[in-house]
């Protein structure tokens, strides 16, 4: 999460309508279309079973209640507005309380292809759909409990595993290798990079090997080097189903093991 952003969220009205620009509603056209051409055979069934249901706009930024109406008649999700940064523990709150949180601006055209933080065309567009799906749901909801009464030092851990999985989770299909990760999904460089690269390494990821992502060092503003794959979007239930002092254990053990070697340069700070 980074600690400053030049963008501001819309404050909808008394209507709860949140009133964008042309240029917004044209920017949103763009992303949305251009990344519906790049996603095409590359996600999972689940998600695009998901964006069926939502039917997204193509020419408008969507509404938030017209997303959450579709939520909460299948998994009793609904988005929240939020400031464009969030703390962890306002984070893990709304997640435990199946509210998922939007940032309410959408970036810049000179932002069209990478945006460190997330805006509203990511979380809308990269994880709503999946939140129709009752097994991403409830490991959604499972992973804000998880972080409520996390240490600071615990969170550090737990975020890896929010990375490996919700943003950038993939999965080992019978058909190949398709992506449910927000973070790949709502970023046409990394659609493809994910899929294709040669130089990638694509661990497997099961109950056993969730220590294995405690480990593993990512950056936010690279290809990712690593990614963790699942069989189907229901293996986080067996993730989920592992109970708070189990996760914790996992990170102590984590810890003691030691990080994997980072398989990414240091980031240069000016």
């Amino acid at each position: 999460m980074t600690k400053h952003t030049k963008y501001v969220s819309k404050t909808p009205n008394e209507q709860g309508v949140i009133e964008w620009t042309e240029q917004e509603n044209k920017t949103w056209q763009t992303l949305i279309t251009r990344q519906l051409s790049k996603i095409e055979d590359k996600a999972c069934d689940e998600y695009i079973n998901g964006l069926k249901k939502i039917q997204l706009p193509l020419d408008r930024v969507p509404q938030l209640d017209e997303v959450s109406k579709v939520l909460k008649e299948t998994t009793g999700w609904q988005c929240h507005a939020v400031p464009a940064l969030i703390g962890f523990g306002e984070f893990f709150k709304l997640l435990s309380e199946k509210k998922f949180p939007v940032a309410t601006f959408i970036r810049s055209e000179e932002e069209l292809d990478y945006l460190q933080e997330p805006d509203i065309f990511h979380e809308i567009f990269g994880h709503c759909p999946l939140l129709t799906n009752s097994s991403f749901a409830n490991y959604t909801q499972a992973y804000g409990k998880m972080g409520l009464n996390a240490t600071k030092e615990q969170r550090v851990f737990l975020a890896r595993l929010y990375w490996f999985t919700v943003e950038f989770g993939l999965l080992a299909t019978p058909e190949g290798t398709r992506i449910y990760g927000g973070g790949i999904l709502s970023s046409p460089g990394e659609t493809e990079y994910a899929l294709t690269a040669k130089t990638v390494e694509r661990r497997v990821l099961n109950k056993q090997k969730v220590v294995d992502v405690f480990r593993t060092q990512y950056r936010i503003d690279i290809m990712q080097p690593v990614y963790f794959m699942l069989n189907q979007v229901s293996d986080l239930d067996k993730i989920r189903e592992l109970e708070v002092d189990e996760i914790m254990d996992l990170i102590e053990e984590a810890k003691s093991l030691g990080m994997f070697p980072a398989k990414f340069e240091p980031k240069n700070v000016a």
